[in-house]
């Protein structure tokens, strides 16, 4: 029997049963377990405030250590960039959807809002790419889950919000009227649409249980974005992006394919945008990681937003 740890929150649920779904296809028991974790707790907080996206793996990460779990499914993008020492990250599924969508009440685009519009959205990243687009934007905080922040904007707390494409579609909620943002504009969150399933390092029948569900192409983006995340030393309070592909698309069969990386850091107002983009083979995923960070912090990232570099 393998216990997969998760939180409790409907998306959080929808993504362990993905990964359950095909253990036990494959005649493999699986318990799905979800935590309360501090983020839950503190649902109404600022994020950057209160201690950043950690607040959703820590409890489950101390269960993971403690042997109460087996394996721990979390959104990549919730991860902080070094794990506890002892675990890993023993696989990755399939990406789902990369990019963001704007979803607003009447179906219109981020041009169409009218000026001084109520962006409502807790990711610095958003916020800076959306104020660099339509500097006119009122950007408030907004948080909660994928449904609470859809039916905080039915009510008119904001006029538009932006979320990721894969949450909505894991979840089966995405709106008619959704519109996809360009993914060279809107960089997508280091790991969006990635599964990570953590496992204890020493724990190898677990890991051997659930290699079958790595996706070599998903494999191979993950350690590239990663990568950048760790050379730069950014936290969930530091507007920065990074989307890894493999060339001529997630061909599990051509893992000599090339990997194509488009990065950015901006500041916090968004006046200040620094991109990158740069192509390298497929076997060398966390060098083209390490290679984007270092054009951006050559290019003067480190005093556009805050950074500690290291990780080479």
């Amino acid at each position: 029997m393998i216990r997969l740890g998760t939180r409790g929150s409907p998306l959080a649920l929808a993504q362990a049963e993905a990964v359950a779904a095909p253990l036990r296809a494959a005649g493999v028991p699986v318990t799905i377990v979800p935590i309360r974790t501090e983020g839950d707790r503190l649902a109404d907080a600022r994020l950057d405030l209160a201690g950043g996206k950690g607040l959703f793996v820590r409890e489950i990460e101390e269960w993971l250590l403690r042997g109460a779990i087996d394996a721990a499914v979390h959104s990549l993008k919730d991860l902080p960039a070094q794990l506890p020492d002892g675990l890993c990250l023993t696989v990755f599924p399939e990406r789902e959807a990369a990019h963001d969508v704007l979803v607003t009440r009447d179906g219109g685009d981020l041009a169409n809002l009218p000026r001084a519009a109520v962006l409502g959205t807790s990711s610095p990243r958003r916020r800076a790419v959306a104020l660099a687009v339509r500097d006119d934007l009122v950007v408030e905080p907004l948080r909660g889950n994928v449904d609470t922040r859809l039916r905080k904007l039915a009510a008119g707390a904001c006029d538009a919000t932006i979320l990721a494409a894969a949450g909505l579609h894991r979840l089966h909620l995405t709106p008619a009227h959704a519109r996809p943002l360009a993914l060279d504009v809107f960089v997508p969150a280091v790991g969006q649409g990635i599964l990570a399933v953590e496992a204890r390092a020493d724990d190898q029948p677990t890991r051997d249980a659930l290699a079958a569900l790595d996706h070599p192409a998903t494999r191979r983006s993950a350690l590239a974005e990663r990568a950048f995340l760790q050379r730069l030393g950014g936290s969930c309070t530091t507007p920065l992006a990074a989307h890894a592909r493999v060339v001529g698309g997630a061909d599990t069969a051509a893992p000599v394919s090339p990997l194509r990386m488009d990065a950015m850091v901006a500041s916090e107002d968004g006046r200040q945008i620094l991109r990158a983009s740069d192509t390298a083979t497929a076997e060398e995923p966390e060098a083209l990681g390490r290679r984007m960070a270092d054009i951006l912090l050559a290019r003067g990232a480190a005093s556009v937003t805050a950074l500690s570099p290291g990780g080479r």
